[in-house]
């Protein structure tokens, strides 16, 4: 048991030491501030309709193998 409490403590407190000198580390200045009138583009579809063509093309695939399997 004592074997497994030595690197046991060492790597916790080599974990936990760089830890908190992150934590102390002031805000910073908070980088520039945007322009207000500029519109943030943003992707509304998400990538949904790549998933719904390939949510088609699978169950077409899967209808396919069904019916050769049939004949």
């Amino acid at each position: 048991m004592k074997q497994l409490l030595k690197p046991f403590l060492l790597l916790a407190l080599t974990l936990l030491l760089p830890a908190s000198a992150a934590l102390a580390q002031g805000p910073g200045s908070g980088g520039p501030v945007p322009d207000p009138t500029d519109p943030t583009a943003v992707p509304l579809d998400g990538g949904a309709s790549l998933l719904l063509a390939g949510g088609v093309a699978y169950g077409l695939r899967r209808l396919r193998a069904r019916r050769s399997a049939r004949s």
